[in-house]
């Protein structure tokens, strides 16, 4: 059934797809799709309106995310997105099983929903339903650890022992990449700027991927930053379009920080670390040391050069047990979910979970 399963991970930020057994996903794009007036029938209604992928740039307004927060608001969309994916991958595959994650929220009218879907609409053939969290720490290649995902939507918290997800501890904060996001377009930008709503989101984006870092220390990062002559470090400049600079501000190079210091920002949250702490609190006193030792980083937001340094610091402030603290990172961690997906879809103890179209029928 594994032989040329097609992997789906739906995050609220990127969707990644590809065939299960290689490395990395096939193919990467954002969650959004676009609706833009039909000229046949033009007009509001949903009957007179055509549904696209990504940003429309005639119609730069009409876009939207159809999983937010890990949860699905708009199933059209999402439906939209599948069979584009499938579409793409099923040339010459077309008996291919498919295999789809699960965010930790979802609940079962999703799962319902998803199965009405990929069944009835996209005629698969069989699938498979698997936890994100659970996929990640596959992708780690442990049994026992802390999965910590910061995505861009949702940041999560999930200890596991022997593979088994230890429900008590499991920590969902809803705070992410996309408020780091909209601190940066905030920041930017005045609040009636005219610059198209597209080139905020690029232009925040862009300063995220190559010029924010997570400090080790907030007010020594912010020191340093702000005694730098001018001109001194590219990183604090970046380039526009049309050729002219904008200098960075020390809180925007540092926004990282957020996950550490969210009332910093004025995020109601607990901060990242203070959820890891909690979740591997409620866990059996025997095994915490265990699990501190065997702390799993993956996620976009993990990828900031600091992070895992931070992370490591903060978990010996806040857990001052004796033991050593220690946060695994792979190369690969943006899209640990959709790795440990591929393996899962080799693995003969899953072949139970597997739903065929026949079972969906008769059932």
């Amino acid at each position: 059934m594994a032989a040329r399963t097609i992997v789906i991970d739906h995050g609220s930020g990127y969707v990644k797809s590809g065939f299960s057994g290689w490395n990395e996903p096939q193919m990467v794009h954002p969650n959004i799709v676009n609706y833009r007036p039909c000229r046949e029938n033009p007009g509001p209604s949903s009957a007179r309106r055509v549904v696209g992928l990504g940003i429309d740039i005639f119609h730069p307004d009409t876009f939207s995310y159809p999983i937010q927060r890990g949860r699905v608001l708009n199933w059209e969309g999402v439906e939209h997105i599948w069979s584009f994916v499938l579409e793409n991958h099923k040339k010459g595959c077309e008996s291919s099983p498919v295999l789809v994650t699960e965010s930790p929220l979802r609940r079962p009218v999703d799962r319902k929903k998803t199965l009405e879907i990929m069944f009835e609409s996209l005629c698969v053939p069989s699938l498979l339903l698997a936890d994100q969290l659970e996929m990640s720490l596959y992708a780690s290649g442990l049994l026992t650890g802390v999965v910590v995902d910061s995505g861009f939507g949702l940041t999560r918290v999930q200890p596991f022992n022997l593979g088994q997800p230890l429900r008590e501890g499991r920590k969902v904060l809803e705070f992410a990449g996309q408020d780091l996001s909209t601190y940066l377009k905030q920041t930017l930008f005045p609040e009636l700027s005219d610059i198209p709503t597209v080139f905020r989101m690029q232009m925040a984006d862009r300063i995220q991927m190559n010029q924010c870092y997570t400090p080790q220390n907030l007010g020594e990062a912010i020191d340093f930053l702000q005694n730098l002559p001018p001109g001194s470090d590219e990183n604090n400049t970046y380039q526009l379009p049309d050729g002219t600079s904008m200098e960075l501000t020390p809180m925007q190079r540092l926004a990282p920080e957020m996950f550490f210091n969210p009332e910093v920002f004025d995020l109601k949250s607990p901060s990242l670390s203070q959820a890891l702490v909690g979740s591997i609190k409620t866990c059996e006193d025997s095994l915490q040391p265990r699990l501190l030792s065997h702390v799993i980083a993956c996620g976009g937001n993990t990828m900031y050069s600091g992070f895992d340094e931070r992370l490591r610091q903060e978990l010996s402030r806040l857990h001052p047990s004796g033991f050593t603290a220690s946060v695994c990172v792979d190369s690969r961690r943006k899209c640990s979910v959709w790795l440990g997906a591929s393996i899962v879809a080799h693995l003969s103890t899953y072949k139970s979970e597997w739903i065929t179209k026949v079972e969906y029928d008769e059932s």
